[in-house]
């Protein structure tokens, strides 16, 4: 998920530069240049927001995990169906 993440946001960004910079009217170059500038920051930021993520969401599986098993097999069923 992580890799994914960063990989989505630095091709948005990069995407956005292409389009900003020729909005501009700046050189292919220098364009191009600040959009993979642009890909490669915003990749490192996605790496460490996507870890961070996948961290909170192992964590929080891995509580309810531990609740449903202190709970016993019995918790939170009723009777009714949904």
């Amino acid at each position: 998920m992580p890799k994914r993440m960063a990989a989505i946001c630095a091709l948005l960004v990069f995407a956005l530069c292409l389009v900003l910079g020729m909005q501009a009217n700046n050189s292919f170059t220098t364009t191009v240049t600040r959009g993979l500038v642009a890909m490669a920051c915003t990749f490192v930021v996605g790496l460490v927001l996507g870890t961070a993520a996948q961290r909170m969401i192992d964590e929080n599986l891995k509580h309810e995990e531990e609740r449903l098993k202190a709970a016993g097999p019995q918790a939170g069923n009723d009777g009714r169906r949904d």
